[in-house]
């Protein structure tokens, strides 16, 4: 029992000295902590003094540089001394501004855009002639565009004229080739042969389908002349009011191309309506 009691004091004394060790050791870091403290502001306050005096050490020092020179030397102006450093330009710039301030740099930047609307007409009138500027441009642009396109669909139509132009030259001449050959190969003789065309059994049937009436010349004072194949008659006179429409209601062959049986007079005329070539003739053919 006595050992057990002795180990037990032993532990609490221990515990008791470690203790009193650690309040020793944080009353000295307390103690450090607050001397620091009240040694910085002293610091503070030698530094401020040291700046103000300064100037007046530098000015008791140009002083005692002159007395010398006033006893040797006669009297000189003195310089003008420089104006002293304000101190506080350091300080002003790192703290913050005062409501003061604030509202001063407030009141004249509304000043300032108070006085910016005077500019405003100026400024609108030069980017509304800027805006025109631009928008005349691109209407140039766009007239240019304009006229290349025309020009390209000028020439383009041009080009499609000439090339209808020359079918249509080719397509005439085929033609006009075709109605020669046809032209020539015109039988007067084949058609008179058929007994489907004797027209003069069927007037002496029909007297009256070739009673058609008196002939009016299309020409003013022209009398009849009687006109043989490969005359050339004169454009009016194979008008379409000349025209036969109907040679079967004759007993006349049918024709075709470019061949009209035109009537001339008491005559009946096969005329080439494009030449005006006579290509059969039938005298005496109406009442």
């Amino acid at each position: 029992m006595t050992d057990r009691k002795t180990r037990k004091m032993s532990r609490l004394f221990t515990a008791a000295a470690w203790g009193a060790m650690a309040l020793s050791v944080a009353g000295l870091g307390i103690a450090d902590i607050a001397s620091a403290a009240e040694q910085r502001p002293s610091e503070r306050d030698n530094r401020a003094g040291n700046r103000t005096q300064g100037p007046d050490r530098r000015s008791g020092q140009q002083d005692r540089r002159s007395q010398p020179a006033q006893v040797n030397a006669p009297p000189r102006t003195q310089p003008a001394q420089a104006p002293q450093r304000n101190t506080n330009q350091s300080q002003n710039r790192d703290r913050p501004p005062t409501m003061t301030e604030a509202r001063q740099g407030a009141f004249s930047r509304q000043n300032q855009r108070q006085n910016q609307p005077q500019n405003q007409p100026q400024n609108q009138a030069q980017r509304d002639q800027r805006r025109d500027d631009r928008r005349d441009q691109r209407d140039q642009r766009d007239d240019r565009r304009d006229q290349r396109y025309d020009q390209r669909n000028d020439r383009r139509d041009q080009q499609y004229d000439q090339r209808n132009d020359r079918r249509d030259q080719r397509y005439d001449r085929r033609d006009d080739r075709r109605d020669y050959r046809e032209t020539r190969r015109w039988d007067r003789s084949d058609w008179r042969r058929n007994n489907r065309y004797d027209w003069r059994s069927y007037r002496a049937r029909n007297r009256s389908v070739y009673r058609i009436g008196n002939y009016h010349s299309p020409y003013y004072g022209y009398r009849y002349r009687r006109v043989g194949v490969g005359f050339v008659l004169r454009s009016l006179f194979f008008g379409s009011t000349y025209w036969i429409t109907d040679p079967w209601y004759y007993r006349l062959p049918e024709v075709y191309g470019p061949y009209r049986w035109v009537r001339y007079y008491d005559d009946v005329l096969l005329v080439n309506i494009y030449t005006g070539e006579v290509v059969d003739v039938v005298y005496d053919f109406f009442w």
